[in-house]
C-alpha cells in the first residue's frame, strides 16, 4: 500500500487503530514478567527448589517460540483477527489455571499454555507491515512496542506489590481481568489485514525458501535475537540476583526489575521518531553497541567491588534503550525481505528470539548460585551482546560489498 488504510476506532470492518496494537503488545509483555517478584515467595508456597520454578520463565520462552514457527504461517493463511482471538481466549484459560494450581507442576502446566498470548505481539507486527509500508513499518513498530516497554516499567513493581498485599495469586488474577479487558477491545476494533489468504498451505511452504535463503532475513534476525538475548538471560537470573545477592524484598524487587523498561521506552521513541531518516541499518548498529557497552560498565563495576543493586538494576536502562532502537528497526528489515510472507517472516524471526532466550533464562537460572554473585549472568548477557554487534555489522557489510561501496 502506497498510504495507510482508513482506520476507524471499533469498527471491524477496518484496521485496528493503533491503541489497540499497543495493548496487545502490552499484554504479551505483561505476562511474562508481572509475576518474577514473586519467584522466591512462589519456590517456598510450592515448597520446591528455585531451579525448578525458574523454568515457569525457561518454558514458556520455550513454548512461545514454538508456537511463533505456526502462528504466523497459519495467519498468513486464515488471517490475523482469528487467530489472535482464539490464542488469547487459551491465554485466559490457562491464567486461571495458573491462579489455581495446587503444585507446581500443575502451575508449569498452566504456564506454558499461557505462552498463546505470543499471538498478540507477533500478528501485531505482521498487521503493521500489512498496512503500511516498509518505509514506515520500522516508525509504527517502534510506537507500537512502546506498549512492551510502558507495561514492564509498572508490571513488575505491581506485581511484586500485589504479592505483598495479596499474595502470589494476585498477579495472575491481574492478568486475567486485564486479558478479557483487551480481548473485548481485539475483538471489537480488529479488523482483517492479511492479504492474498487464498494460497494454500502447500504454496506457502513453497515460496518459504525465499525466505530462508535471504542473508538480508538472517542479519536482521539474529541482530534481534542476540540483542534481546542480554534481556532474556535478565529474565532468568535478575529475580535471584535481587533475592539472593542483593536481600530485595518483592515490591523492591519489582520497583528495580522495571529498569530496563525505562531505556526501552525511550529506544521505542526513538524509532518511532528517527527510523525513517536515519535508516533500519544505522538504528540496529548504534542499538546494539548501546546494549553491550551497558552490561560492560555493569560487569566492570563488579570486578571493581563496586556494584550493588542501584548500579546492577540502574545501568540495565542501557540494555532497554540498545534493545528499543535494535528490535522495531530489525524486525521491520526482517519483514520487509519477503512481504508476502510477513506473518511467516514474524513467527521465525520471533521464534528466534525467543527460542534463544528460552536457553539462556534456563542457563542464566541453573549457573547463579549464593557464591557466584551476579558475574555468570552479566557474562552470559555481555557474550550475547557482543555477537549482536558482529551479527549487524556483517550484515551492512554485505549490503555495502553488493552495491560497490
Amino acid at each position: 500500500m502506497s498510504t495507510p488504510p482508513l482506520v476507524r476506532f471499533l469498527d471491524r470492518r477496518s484496521p485496528p487503530h493503533i491503541l489497540t496494537l499497543i495493548l496487545l503488545a502490552g499484554l504479551s509483555a505483561l505476562a511474562m514478567n508481572i509475576f518474577l517478584p514473586s519467584l522466591p515467595g512462589m519456590t517456598l508456597y510450592f515448597e520446591t527448589d528455585y531451579r525448578l520454578l525458574q523454568l515457569s520463565v525457561a518454558l514458556y520462552l520455550g513454548v512461545n517460540a514454538v508456537l511463533q514457527l505456526i502462528i504466523g504461517p497459519v495467519s498468513d493463511k486464515l488471517g490475523r483477527r482469528p487467530v489472535i482471538l482464539a490464542g488469547m481466549a487459551t491465554f485466559l484459560l490457562a491464567t486461571l489455571g495458573c491462579a489455581l494450581a495446587g503444585n507446581v507442576w500443575v502451575f508449569l502446566i498452566f504456564r506454558m499454555l499461557q505462552a498463546t498470548i505470543v499471538v498478540a505481539m507477533v500478528l501485531s507486527r505482521a498487521i503493521v507491515r500489512d498496512m503500511v509500508p516498509d518505509a514506515q513499518a520500522a516508525s509504527m513498530i517502534g510506537y507500537v512496542t512502546m506498549g512492551m516497554a510502558v507495561v514492564p516499567m509498572i508490571g513488575p513493581a505491581f506485581g511484586g506489590w500485589l504479592d505483598q498485599a495479596f499474595g502470589w495469586q494476585a498477579s495472575f488474577v491481574a492478568l486475567l481481568i486485564l486479558g478479557a479487558g483487551v480481548f473485548w477491545l481485539t475483538w471489537a476494533d480488529l479488523g482483517e489485514t492479511a492479504p492474498n489468504r487464498s494460497r494454500t498451505f502447500r504454496e506457502q511452504a513453497r515460496e518459504y525458501p525465499e525466505l530462508l535463503t535471504s542473508p538480508r532475513f538472517w542479519g536482521y534476525s539474529l541482530a534481534s535475537a542476540l540483542s534481546s538475548g542480554s534481556f532474556f538471560a535478565y529474565l532468568g537470573g535478575a529475580p535471584f540476583v535481587g533475592d539472593v545477592v542483593f536481600g530485595l524484598s518483592p515490591a523492591e524487587l519489582g520497583l528495580y526489575f522495571g529498569a530496563p523498561a525505562i531505556g526501552y521506552f525511550v529506544g521505542n521513541f526513538i524509532s518511532g521518531r528517527f527510523s525513517t531518516r536515519i535508516g533500519l541499518n544505522r538504528m540496529v548498529c548504534w542499538g546494539t553497541l548501546l546494549n553491550a557497552i551497558g552490561i560492560s560498565i555493569n560487569l566492570s563495576l563488579f570486578y571493581l567491588g563496586l556494584g550493588n543493586a542501584l548500579s546492577f538494576f540502574g545501568l540495565m536502562t542501557f540494555m532497554g534503550l540498545g534493545n528499543g532502537m535494535t528490535i522495531p528497526n530489525a524486525t521491520a528489515g526482517a519483514l520487509s525481505v519477503r512481504p508476502h510472507l510477513a506473518g511467516t517472516a514474524s513467527g521465525l524471526a520471533g521464534a528466534l528470539m525467543i527460542g534463544g532466550g528460552a536457553a539462556l533464562s534456563a542457563a542464566a537460572g541453573a549457573m547463579l548460585t549464593e557464591s557466584s554473585g551476579a558475574f555468570p549472568l552479566l557474562w552470559i548477557m555481555l557474550s550475547t551482546g557482543l555477537l549482536a554487534v558482529g551479527a549487524i555489522w556483517l550484515t551492512i557489510r554485505r549490503e555495502r560489498r553488493l552495491a560497490g561501496v
